[in-house]
């Protein structure tokens, strides 16, 4: 687990190139780019509402992460995730807190993490939610319904899901971009090999940057673990 999400961030590039170069994927994006355009201001929306059913369903997201930054580019992309993953995120949540309550209550028996998890937020909810999103340990789509078993406070979840879950959403949405421009043909060329390279080297810097926060955070949720767990047995002492 230490190293899996660098692997599956590598397993992901190298599938792409590999996509693009022996697929003809510049006729599939071609015809679905033509299709998005005729959906004009809704497409962003359209693709949002199947991110929050698909998070709903527990379907991970990240194929519609890239292909949001493959269809519009980084930062139309990044928001159209933004919302889609947030507001299916929060729907999972409420769902956990109501009508789910008791099923999600038999998952969270089979995952010990979440327990440990569980206690920590009792003492820092916005802090333990924040650095779960940011670490690998926790699928996205199930961690949704697990944390609505929590104390944590509904407007501090959000957040702290908003801002936890950037630094790797960037990052997928930046690769669905670079494909994006290696996709752009004439245009691609005539831009000259600069553009390219500066964008394939942003890429690098930013799978370095999210490895290193996701490094950061699977710390701080370890030492967290261990001072609950210190602090309960001092108390039945």
């Amino acid at each position: 687990m230490r190293h899996l999400r660098t692997i599956l961030l590598i397993v992901i590039a190298l599938a792409v190139v590999a996509g693009l170069a022996l697929l003809p994927v510049r006729d599939w994006f071609a015809q679905l780019q033509g299709w998005i355009a005729q959906l004009g201001t809704t497409g962003p929306l359209v693709l949002a509402a199947v991110y929050v059913i698909a998070t709903v369903l527990l379907i991970p997201g990240s194929v519609l992460t890239i292909g949001a930054g493959t269809l519009f580019g980084l930062w139309v992309g990044l928001l159209t995730v933004l919302t889609g993953a947030n507001l299916g995120a929060l729907c999972s949540f409420l769902l956990s807190r109501t009508l789910l309550r008791e099923r999600v209550a038999k998952w969270a028996e089979a995952n010990p993490k979440f327990a440990a998890l569980d206690r920590a937020i009792g003492e820092s909810g916005f802090k333990m939610v924040f650095l779960s999103r940011l670490s690998p340990a926790f699928p996205f789509v199930l961690l949704n319904y697990l944390l609505g078993l929590t104390k944590v406070r509904t407007g501090a979840y959000a957040l702290a899901n908003l801002l936890g879950m950037l630094p790797g959403t960037f990052l997928y949405v930046y690769l669905g971009a670079a494909a994006r421009e290696a996709l752009g043909g004439t245009q691609a060329s005539a831009a000259g090999p600069y553009k390219q390279i500066l964008t394939y080297v942003g890429l690098a810097a930013t799978i370095g940057v999210v490895v290193l926060v996701t490094r950061a955070a699977r710390k701080a949720l370890a030492e967290a673990g261990k001072t609950q767990a210190m602090t309960q047995a001092a108390e039945a002492q």
